[in-house]
């Protein structure tokens, strides 16, 4: 008479098709994953638009490419350790915060490269990562041809009219002004394809102007 415990044996506890995964398959898989999570390395890397580039982060995103399928391969194989799986991930708490909105985006393309591939569509995954970077690279680099700085002046107030004298030929825009006993401060916005470095020097021949700044613009300064 056949039991629960003998179904359970034989549909959940049998591990004879865990321990029959193919090799090759899960070689392939593997690969692909890897080379997605080198793709993702290159574009995080040469198009990164954040203040600080992390490289440690940038290899984190490989890891979790061919970490993710290595999940999905031994989660598919069997439901009994899919389960335990689950639980023993369930546990895990990540607490690290992630100041780049972009740096979030990057963390759920490699795991759905990981996915994609420990479920044996590798080659969907790499034609995926390929139309995603394109995506990425254009939005980033291409439709944006100037870039944004900011311009932060430390100045005496008699120094206002000549600062905005040497302002005039190009487009900007006030982002904060602020005046205390020590003088004002005073942050620009502009735009250009190629800055001017020189300029620098020129404001800072002005009378009255105390230091002169300029930092490239990605909305973590000033909104």
């Amino acid at each position: 008479m056949t039991t629960f415990k003998d179904i359970l044996k034989s549909s959940f506890l049998d591990l004879e098709n865990f321990l029959k995964i193919d090799l090759t398959t899960a070689f392939y898989c593997m690969i692909g994953s890897l080379v997605c999570g080198l793709l993702i390395y290159i574009v995080y890397k040469y198009f990164y638009k954040g203040v600080v580039y992390n490289n440690n982060f940038n290899i984190l995103l490989v890891m979790v490419c061919v970490v993710t399928t290595f999940i999905i391969m031994v989660v598919s194989s069997n439901v009994v350790l899919s389960l335990g799986m689950v639980g023993a991930l369930s546990i895990v708490r990540f607490r690290t915060a992630i100041k780049d909105p972009l740096d979030t985006g990057f963390i759920f393309w490699a795991v759905a490269v990981g996915i994609a591939s420990g479920a044996g569509l590798y080659g969907v995954a790499i034609f995926a990562s390929v139309l995603i970077g394109i995506i990425y690279v254009l939005l980033t680099k291409l439709i944006r041809m100037k870039s944004l700085y900011l311009l932060i002046l430390h100045y005496d107030n008699e120094a206002e009219g000549d600062i905005f004298d040497n302002l005039s030929g190009m487009k900007y825009k006030i982002k904060n002004k602020s005046e205390s006993g020590k003088g004002c401060e005073m942050i620009v916005q502009f735009s250009t394809k190629k800055l001017d470095t020189s300029m620098t020097g020129k404001l800072r021949s002005i009378g009255g102007i105390h230091s002169v700044s300029i930092v490239e613009y990605d909305g973590d300064y000033a909104q």
